[in-house]
């Protein structure tokens, strides 16, 4: 299996056919598993693959809550698991392989601002934006800091960039700050106030573009205009896919577009992909879970109020109602919803249906989560043959552990020797 997942990662290295090979294999993976992804249990109580796959779903719901949680954070060994059931779910683990591209600690280490100089920097973002640095040296050309928020990346890159470091970003107040740091630790970089949806922007070809999770549609505007300008190199980590624009997907390579079994995706099936908690405290998800089994419990009473089946949302509640209980909960969002709730409701057998199917629906989405980074890389691939259709050499690979940050992929592309810009009429 080790030498299995080492050579698919080696094929990222190949021409576009290995790649748009690779694609085709996960696109037809995920095509025939989704009667396991497309359901939501949140809203669905029985999904169809229940009934078609009766040994998996037993098995999955007489799991424990401490083997529930176990599992969400290990999905390989969950894939291991269930493929004694559907033993096609075994092919995950070598379809989702990436190389590490900044594996050694020194280099990552060397690379990290020291505390000290991390002022305003969170601690996860300063140990991600050093492994981001470690996995894109060496820099060469002029570094673009793509959505740079105060320029922590941009600052962190600045002690190995021989030119200037330039960052962008549409806040007047983190372009403020940002530019603060960096007079204050003597960086070379300096924050500009752009919006980087403008119409008329553009990256020179001298440029290099990066960006460390940049969402959705601002990552692929990146990419966009690194291939219309004809960008020397881009290196980006993508995050938030589902924040796009447009009510589905759109891939951006034309292999894709061109192949007639595509995936179509929507915007909230994109959401999947980066639907975990790996990297959250034990505090949060306890209170997560909680406001989901009220949140499933309200569900409950309101359908048995208004005789029907449907789920019916309930918009976000505001924070102060995580510290109330259950009744005070239901009262919101009655009010909300325009339910009137009538007397001698009997709140604590509504809490306890809400409980029993929040641990229905936790076993049910270890199945549907299994498909979380199948589905981010199909995008990613579609990004790294799109970048090689436009002419540029693509690098893909993780540039730090998933318990740092599950958004831990790194696309980085240089443009092949004597290709010129390629135009590109999508927006």
């Amino acid at each position: 299996m080790i030498r299995q997942a080492s050579a698919l990662a080696a094929n990222l290295h190949d021409p576009a056919e290995s790649v748009y090979s690779r694609w085709q294999r996960l696109n037809q993976w995920l095509s025939a598993h989704q009667i396991l992804w497309r359901p939501t249990p949140y809203t669905d109580p029985r999904p169809a693959w229940t009934v078609q796959h009766r040994d998996l779903a037993c098995d999955i719901e007489g799991l424990s809550d401490s083997a529930c949680e176990a599992f969400d954070d290990s999905p390989e060994q969950l894939a291991e698991r269930l493929a004694r059931f559907l033993p096609s779910l075994g092919e995950r683990q070598s379809l989702v392989a990436l190389p590490a591209m900044a594996d050694q600690q020194a280099t990552v280490a060397a690379s990290t601002l020291p505390e000290t100089r991390a002022t305003d920097m969170p601690g996860r973002k300063r140990l991600q934006a050093g492994a981001f640095a470690a996995a894109v040296s060496p820099l060469t050309e002029s570094v673009v800091d793509w959505c740079c928020g105060k320029g922590h990346l941009a600052r962190t890159l600045a002690a190995q960039c021989p030119t200037p470091v330039t960052g962008w970003e549409w806040d007047d107040a983190l372009v403020a700050d940002g530019n603060r740091l960096a007079r204050h630790f003597n960086d070379d970089v300096t924050l500009h106030r752009q919006d980087v949806m403008a119409p008329d922007l553009t990256l020179s070809e001298g440029a290099h573009g990066v960006a460390l999770h940049a969402c959705g549609d601002l990552h692929r505007r990146l990419i966009r205009k690194v291939c219309e300008g004809g960008a020397a190199r881009v290196s980006f980590s993508p995050c938030c896919y589902h924040l796009t624009a447009t009510a589905d997907y759109r891939p951006l390579a034309e292999r894709v577009n061109g192949c007639k079994d595509t995936l179509a995706l929507s915007r909230s099936e994109l959401r999947l992909a980066v639907r975990e908690t790996v990297t959250a405290p034990a505090r949060v998800r306890a209170e997560r879970s909680r406001i989901r089994s009220w949140r499933l419990g309200f569900d409950g009473l309101q359908r048995a109020l208004r005789g029907i089946d449907d789920y019916l949302p309930v918009p976000s509640h505001p924070a102060w109602l995580a510290g109330e209980d259950f009744e005070a909960f239901c009262r919101w969002a009655a009010e909300k919803k325009g339910l009137v709730l009538p007397a001698g409701i009997d709140f604590h057998y509504w809490l306890t249906f809400g409980e029993q199917r929040f641990s229905q629906v936790r076993r049910h989405e270890l199945v549907r989560h299994l498909f979380r980074r199948p589905l981010e890389l199909w995008m990613v691939l579609d990004y790294a043959l799109f970048l090689e259709e436009q002419g540029y050499q693509v690098r893909l690979g993780t540039f730090c552990d998933r318990a740092l940050t599950p958004r831990n992929i790194l696309v980085d592309a240089v443009r092949a020797c004597g290709s010129p810009p390629v135009p590109h009429s999508r927006p």
